[in-house]
């Protein structure tokens, strides 16, 4: 696959992972985690997988100022203005808007490709297939382009997309945007066949995304544009600290993506996990001979079954009689929670911090 320098890539790395706590802190989210124990971390592997598109100076990172460092060490290639670092978290629209200012100061003409830094494609050359025909498409027509996930199951935890029956050269028309439906709705749009998982992975050109901002987010557009004249200069930080928290807080999907008329899916399946929580890392990762994942140099498990345990790599931990457990041993934090129950973790991190404060987060 050709690179091409009018192609840009903007990571999305700024969330907490607070469903993943207590591995995912505030000081070092799961983005800049080995989750899968690989030996690289969740945004070093999204980095590498988009190099046969784009030269590596046209991934920009996206962020919260406070991970700049961590951004560094993970990806010394990149350049500090490559290195987006957002001074408040106001969701994904507004720092979509500012991306696409930025590189539009850099090339009005290029497309861009937007994605999450903390999700799992196993198929790595399917996914940079859909993702050129997706800029095929995007630079060709005034459209905006998300790749669909076709469902392999039943989950309310997803966003759904349905699209028209009409495509052209596998492109569909979206008709409209469903988020997080309840389980009756959601088994009918799976038995339907005409739904698709929302990945959160877009592709568009500069012009059209900033079209769409201007026409359907106009406050967003106006604040940002203000700064067009000091993108890519020195001067580009102190406009994003003085503007960029006056922005309205909103997804990108609120934002444009369920109000414009121009959106376009292309239906995909390459391996696809989201890895929101503990039990969607254990239903990635290989498994022992009684559906166990163990994480860890040093781990016995006896009579347990269908459990993830993670532990540091100097440390023995004797499991017993458990099924369907999430187990995570950090040094400030044990973890024994029932996987089926694991949606709870984003509140039991709350109840933490309420009772012992911000120490443990």
């Amino acid at each position: 696959m050709a690179q091409t320098k009018q192609t840009y890539v903007a990571i999305m790395a700024g969330g907490v992972g607070s469903r993943f706590w207590p591995g995912s802190r505030e000081a070092r989210p799961k983005q800049f985690m080995d989750m899968l124990g690989v030996g690289k971390s969740l945004l070093r592997l999204t980095f590498e997988r988009f190099l046969p598109i784009c030269p590596a100076s046209n991934i920009y990172i996206v962020t919260n100022a406070a991970y700049r460092d961590l951004v560094k060490k993970e990806l010394p290639e990149l350049i500090d203005n490559q290195i987006i670092g957002e001074p408040s978290r106001n969701n994904t629209a507004p720092c979509i808007a500012y991306t696409a200012f930025k590189l539009a100061g850099l090339d009005p003409d290029a497309n861009m490709i937007v994605a999450p830094s903390d999700h799992i494609v196993l198929q790595e050359e399917t996914f940079r297939q859909k993702i050129s025909q997706a800029l095929e498409f995007a630079s060709a027509n005034d459209s905006l382009v998300t790749l669909g996930i076709k469902p392999s199951r039943v989950d309310t935890g997803y966003g759904y997309i349905q699209f028209e029956q009409a495509a052209e050269n596998g492109v569909f028309k979206v008709a409209r945007f469903t988020e997080k439906p309840d389980r009756q709705t959601a088994a009918q749009f799976v038995q339907s066949g005409e739904y698709l998982w929302n990945a959160g992975i877009f592709v568009w050109s500069l012009k059209s995304v900033l079209d769409a901002f201007q026409n359907l987010s106009p406050k967003i557009y106006q604040i940002l544009a203000q700064g067009r004249s000091q993108y890519n200069t020195p001067e580009e930080q102190g406009f994003m600290e003085k503007y960029y928290p006056t922005t309205p807080e909103i997804s990108v999907d609120f934002a444009i993506m369920e109000k414009a008329k121009n959106v376009y899916t292309i239906p995909s399946e390459f391996g696809w996990s989201d890895l929101g929580t503990w039990a969607s890392l254990h239903a990635e990762c290989p498994k022992d001979s009684h559906g166990n994942v163990l994480q860890g140099n040093a781990i016995l498990v006896m009579e347990t079954s269908d459990c993830l345990v993670r532990a540091p790599k100097d440390k023995l931990v004797v499991v017993k009689d458990l099924n369907d457990y999430i187990i995570v041993d950090e040094p400030d934090v044990l973890l024994i929670y029932p996987k089926s129950k694991e949606q709870e973790i984003k509140q039991v991190r709350t109840a933490v911090n309420t009772r012992f404060g911000e120490i443990y987060l």
